[in-house]
């Protein structure tokens, strides 16, 4: 009879950078190594998006550059390395937040439709298509690894509610 073996796994949860720190704005440097610690901020990273309550999560994000996102909408954990998007079409008009600017939410003209390419944590590429929320989400997070925030994006012709205050 074989042995039983008990696997602990032991994951990071992330403090999340804030809007205004350095690594938000610089481009994310590309994954060339497909290894166990890339695996393991993966798996950190999804873990941290869980905890934050997030539906994507970008590897600035947690001060770390690379291109690495995470993203999950409800239909399963997406991990996307060194992504692209190959093609866009349409436009939708809706209002977005970020983990790293907390308290704002701004509507956002993005893509209805994207197809992406990307590796795996084993460096296996593939493409994916998304639209709705999920292209939104693809769009959103890829931004960050370009420095770019949605509130760059943002269409700001409202008033918004920060903390229980009106800022115009």
């Amino acid at each position: 009879m074989g042995k039983l073996i008990k696997r602990v796994i032991i994951v990071t949860v992330f403090n999340i950078v804030q809007i205004g720190d350095e690594i938000l704005r610089a481009k994310a440097v590309e994954v060339k190594r497909f290894n166990e610690n890339l695996g393991r901020l993966l798996d950190d990273m999804a873990e941290t998006m869980k905890v934050e309550e997030g539906v994507g999560l970008a590897a600035p994000q947690v001060g770390i550059s690379k291109r690495v996102v995470v993203i999950d909408v409800g239909d399963g954990l997406i991990e996307l390395v060194n992504p692209i998007i190959l093609e866009a079409k349409g436009e939708e008009i809706d209002e977005e937040g970020c983990l790293s600017v907390r308290g704002e939410q701004w509507p956002v003209a993005r893509a209805a439709w994207v197809k992406v390419a990307a590796m795996d944590r084993h460096g296996n590429k593939f493409v994916k298509e998304g639209e709705g929320f999920l292209a939104r989400a693809f769009q959103h997070e890829i931004d960050h690894l370009d420095g770019i925030l949605f509130v760059d994006k943002a269409i700001k012709t409202k008033p918004v509610k920060i903390k229980g205050k009106i800022k115009k």
